[in-house]
């Protein structure tokens, strides 16, 4: 009888180990490219946004391993300190700073910049990260959309802000994180505030898609300044960004979603690879206006080669925002 059992569950116990190695080389897959290129960022300033947690926070760190002087601009000022210490503690650059910004306000925007340029009169990179994803319909301070405020207007805003300063300091580099789903993402010129109808999911689309029309059409301003921007889709990575999902919030969806996506999920570290790639890599000095994904160039969707489109978009937001070029 003993050996019964053994002969039956010998190729159950074969499975099982074969299944566990499958799972691993699928998340081992999954991390994408790899920044492996040493660079030594003593002496450039960079500003990361929405560093508290998540890719921000891999970001800086790796940044802070770089030696870089790195400004934290992030709305939970709280939390961003403590991420600070922690940053500080692993890497011993104490060149990091924890600065109040409010994406979905205006006025801190403005703020935020004033300030800035009273401590520093040069900039290197500016990594527009923060974002929000899904969230139920809600306006920024400003009456904006929150998605579209905080992921793009916001943004929008802030780079404008900070040209001078990029210009001054060229070469440089503004590197905006978007996302896949820019592919499935249509600009509503009827109704970009979506104060006619709302949908979470295409509401993200379209504020994703709007950080690539701007980053093309900024492109196209900043030729021949030294400066120069690109997005960057970082992939699907376990961070708090779905915190608005409810599928994924709920008992079923922690204990049983989650689990089935874990090997499928990036770490915010590998999240992070290709904002580091476009922000340091010396590969990419002269290159401007592209998108890239897994450390790699890739393309973008045909809604964000319309340059009407894009035209139109920067427009509405110089009106939004009260901000000229």
């Amino acid at each position: 009888m003993g050996c019964f059992f053994d002969c039956l569950m010998c190729p159950c116990v074969a499975w099982v180990a074969a299944f566990g190695v499958g799972i691993y080389f699928l998340r081992e897959y999954m991390q994408g490219g790899k920044f492996k290129k040493y660079t030594n960022e003593t002496g450039k300033v960079v500003i990361v946004t929405g560093s508290n947690t998540g890719i921000g926070k891999e970001t800086v760190l790796e940044l802070a391993r770089r030696n870089a002087t790195i400004y934290m601009a992030c709305r939970d000022k709280k939390r961003a300190e403590q991420a600070m210490k922690e940053i500080v503690q692993e890497t011993n650059n104490k060149s990091i700073f924890v600065r109040e910004l409010d994406l979905a306000s205006l006025d801190s925007i403005r703020k935020f910049v004033d300030d800035f340029k009273k401590e520093q009169d040069k900039l290197h990179i500016l990594i527009n990260n923060a974002g929000v994803m899904r969230c139920p319909h809600m306006l920024t301070k400003n009456g904006f959309e929150m998605q579209l405020g905080v992921n793009h207007m916001g943004h929008f805003l802030l780079t404008n802000l900070l040209l001078d300063l990029l210009k001054k300091t060229a070469p440089s580099r503004i590197v905006n994180v978007s996302s896949l789903f820019h592919t499935c993402g249509a600009i509503n010129i009827d109704d970009l505030n979506s104060e006619k109808s709302y949908d979470e999911g295409n509401a993200y689309s379209q504020s994703k898609l709007a950080n690539v029309l701007f980053t093309r059409e900024l492109a196209k301003r900043l030729e021949g300044t030294g400066v120069t921007v690109n997005a960057l889709h970082p992939g699907a990575v376990d961070t708090e960004l779905g915190r608005h999902m409810k599928i994924l919030n709920n008992l079923f969806g922690r204990l049983v979603l989650k689990t089935l996506l874990w090997p499928f999920m990036k770490t915010p570290k590998n999240g992070a690879q290709t904002t580091l790639y476009a922000a340091l890599d010396p590969d990419l000095d002269n290159v401007t206006g592209m998108y890239f994904s897994d450390c790699a160039l890739k393309p973008v969707a045909p809604a964000a080669m319309d340059d009407k489109t894009g035209k139109f978009l920067w427009e509405e937001s110089e009106k939004w925002t009260h901000s000229k070029y």
